[in-house]
């Protein structure tokens, strides 16, 4: 009762922060949007209804004999010629936006990179690939790759925390002085050296950040532990036989995940950042893969098309702002002074 009673408090201080709560839901539904981006924006229809069979593209490859083609290779949808094909004999349903991420606009009136225009609402980059289409799928991954690091970073964060602030002594003494050797290293040129000597893709990016992001929470962990591992339930524990693995992730570890929890948002922000700072210089996610910094690395290239420059800063300036305020109200919702204070709505 006193937990549920508790864990009220913390959402009402959660809501009390209007501007975290709003940057919440907004995120939220962004990144439900982006979840979605094969059946908003795609070279594939959602639904092809022919010769009275039903045929889902974005699901399943189909060849263009399928619908009376000559070429057993994957049909091109947007052929004018596999369009009056399909829409002899059935008819088709396509997204929102008919392109994908990497889809060619080969029909630009203009040379490439082009303008926005009702074709194209953003533009297209100077491969002539649609922007809003890239800015979807390279949001979803974003964030995704940032979740995923962020969990993974955060486990082993919070075991090495444990064990060091726990056990103390030599252990402690030891493990300090290797993170701050790990530390010092230069992060960015490690990454990008490593980066280069591999073909970089996401689970090898994952792998190579996460080598240095656990570090983030070590600290916090560690000083919950230190002052955790000295209360009388604690040793009452320890004296009633219970093993030093129940008395950590049992007894000590909920109170030192209070402290944690606030710093997850600023862990996403950063390694959402990371990523787009590799992406940038050219050491991030394979190329063609949709990437918010390397869509920001073409508008560098291109300033005669501001549209680059300008569309993926506002994206980058709106997820990394939601996040911080997400980050503030975190903060203020498990915020000792704050619980006791605050009304139940």
């Amino acid at each position: 009762m006193a937990i549920h009673h508790l864990t009220r408090r913390r959402l009402a201080n959660f809501r009390a922060n209007r501007r975290g709560w709003w940057s919440l839901w907004t995120f939220l539904s962004l990144f439900s949007i982006s979840l979605c981006s094969d059946f908003i924006a795609n070279d594939h229809p959602l639904v092809i209804q022919y010769d009275e069979h039903w045929y889902f593209p974005v699901f399943v490859s189909y060849p263009e004999t399928t619908f009376g083609g000559i070429f057993e290779t994957d049909t091109d949808y947007r052929d004018p010629a596999v369009i009056a094909l399909i829409t002899k004999h059935g008819w088709m349903v396509w997204p929102l936006l008919r392109y994908s991420y990497k889809t060619i606009n080969y029909n630009l009136p203009v040379p490439a990179p082009a303008p926005p225009s009702m074709e194209n609402w953003l533009g297209t980059d100077d491969q002539g690939r649609d922007v809003v289409a890239r800015l979807l799928y390279g949001f979803r991954i974003s964030v995704l790759f940032g979740l995923v690091l962020t969990l993974l970073s955060s486990l082993i964060g919070v075991v090495a925390g444990a064990v060091q602030g726990y056990f103390g002594g030599w252990v402690d003494l030891l493990f300090q002085r290797f993170i701050e050797i790990w530390s010092g290293l230069p992060v960015l040129y490690l990454l990008i050296i490593l980066a280069s000597v591999v073909e970089p893709n996401f689970w090898w990016l994952l792998g190579l950040m996460l080598l240095f992001s656990w570090m983030s929470l070590v600290g916090v962990v560690r000083a919950e532990f230190l002052r955790g591992r000295n209360f009388d339930y604690v040793r009452a524990a320890r004296a009633l036989g219970v093993s030093n693995l129940a008395i950590m992730f049992h007894h000590v570890l909920p109170n030192a995940i209070v402290a944690t929890l606030t710093f997850v948002p600023f862990i996403l922000n950063g390694s959402i950042t990371t990523l787009t700072s590799l992406d940038f210089l050219g050491f991030g996610l394979p190329p063609g893969s949709p990437s918010l910094g390397e869509l920001l690395a073409q508008g560098k290239a291109n300033l005669q098309a501001p549209w680059l420059g300008i569309t993926v800063f506002v994206v980058l300036a709106l997820m990394l702002s939601l996040l911080v305020f997400i980050g503030e109200a975190t903060r203020d919702a498990f915020d000792p002074r704050k619980i006791h204070h605050t009304p139940i709505q």
